[in-house]
């Protein structure tokens, strides 16, 4: 049964929420009314059935279009997560051997000492590559090939596996390097083709022009006042933030959306966002679409990094292409079998293997922070809150 939703008003709500997840939906209107979220989407989907599909609020910031069912904008580091699930369906098809150097697929990357850097340590965040040498500006990451060209000559900033440091920009021209090195085809072709056409879901690395109509721009955080005199020039922080420095403005060009930058340029909404890491929390397979077994799901846990890290000085844990649950950093995400990631302004997206549950939260005004906003917090607590009050329902009703 879904609850009636309100359709009028200055921050209109529109989809369905089961009964259980009342509490979500009452969070989101509250943050549309007070004026704290624009425009926004919530899903959340259970053992493969959905039962949060939330929007609303507005696509402009003069509130004069409203977010659409079919809405989509940048949606920062959660591209991450759709990335990581390409390099995982390689994994499972036997294509790509985390175990094996980056070097036996892409044999330009030995160089400058980098032939022990494995698979493994791009998707964990520790290979030592977080970023680009400087000088490099931002328009030149937009150019795949030369950018990661630019990645396989240079040295590692950091012993390969030693500590995570997280690969802020770079991460989708590794993984989507090894992509085409493996398929033959870009990252955002490979995606479109073996995982998001066959889930249905209207997320894109690279998106057409003819799909620049249902973009919702995000709207800039208030600026971010790193203080570079406390970081080293020598140190990974430095040299990643500075490797190369990110407007938000940016995401607003047609050669940003384009590009199909796998580390931060993927469009998309929460419902399908949800939709393609359903897959990690519903043993690989939905809808009767499979495209990845429990053994390479259980890949992403079977060993961690544990540190905080060494470029955006959190304590972090990092399993195979998400990073896993650590009450250190994030206290309202559950310890277990958890992966998640945030997106630069407050997204997220969590799958709970344990709980069979996956959360997206997508929106365009953005906070200050990486990693999950004061909006995001709300929206998870209550998301388990809600499965906590049906888990207790169950309980009871089973007796």
């Amino acid at each position: 049964m879904s609850l009636p939703l309100s359709a009028d008003g200055p921050a209109p709500v529109h989809g369905h929420v089961h009964d259980d997840f009342a509490g979500l939906r009452d969070e989101f209107e509250a943050q549309l009314a007070s004026g704290a979220e624009l425009g926004a989407s919530l899903a959340v989907i259970v053992d493969g059935e959905p039962v949060v599909d939330l929007w609303g609020g507005w696509s402009s910031p003069d509130r004069t279009a409203e977010w659409q069912h079919d809405t989509i904008t940048n949606v920062w580091s959660i591209s991450k997560t759709v990335t990581s699930i390409a390099a995982l369906v390689l994994i499972d098809r036997g294509a790509l051997d985390p175990e094996l150097p980056v070097a036996h697929y892409w044999p330009e990357f030995a160089a400058a000492g980098k032939q022990g850097v494995l698979v493994k340590h791009v998707l964990m965040h520790t290979s030592g590559v977080s970023g680009w040498a400087a000088p490099i500006t931002s328009a030149e990451i937009l150019d795949a090939d030369a950018a990661a060209a630019r990645l396989a000559a240079q040295p590692a900033w950091w012993p390969a596996g030693a500590a995570s440091g997280y690969h802020l920009l770079d991460y989708g021209h590794l993984v989507g390097e090894l992509v085409r090195r493996i398929t033959g085809g870009s990252l955002g072709a490979f995606v479109a083709a073996e995982i998001a056409g066959p889930l249905g879901a209207d997320f894109w690395l690279g998106l057409p022009q003819s799909e620049d109509h249902r973009v919702s721009n995000v709207v800039p955080p208030p600026p971010i006042r790193l203080d570079f005199s406390a970081m080293p020039p020598e140190s990974p922080a430095f040299k990643t933030y500075t490797g190369p420095p990110l407007d938000a403005e940016s995401t607003w060009t047609r050669e940003w959306r384009a590009a199909g930058i796998g580390g931060a340029g993927g469009q998309g909404n929460a419902r399908s966002v949800a939709r393609l890491n359903a897959l990690v929390t519903n043993g690989g397979e939905l809808d009767g679409v499979r495209l990845l077994s429990p053994a390479t799901i259980d890949r992403i846990f079977a060993e961690h990094t544990d540190n905080v890290d060494l470029v955006l000085g959190l304590p972090l844990r990092f399993g195979l292409g998400f990073a896993v649950s650590n009450p250190a950093s994030t206290p309202y995400i559950p310890e277990g079998r958890v992966a998640f990631w945030g997106g630069w302004g407050g997204s997220i997206v969590i799958d709970d293997v344990d709980r069979g549950v996956t959360f997206a939260y997508v929106m365009n005004r953005m906070s200050p922070g990486i990693i999950g906003s004061a909006r995001s917090d709300a929206y998870t607590r209550a998301v388990y809150a809600a499965l906590g009050a049906s888990a207790a329902a169950t309980s009871i009703a089973g007796r």
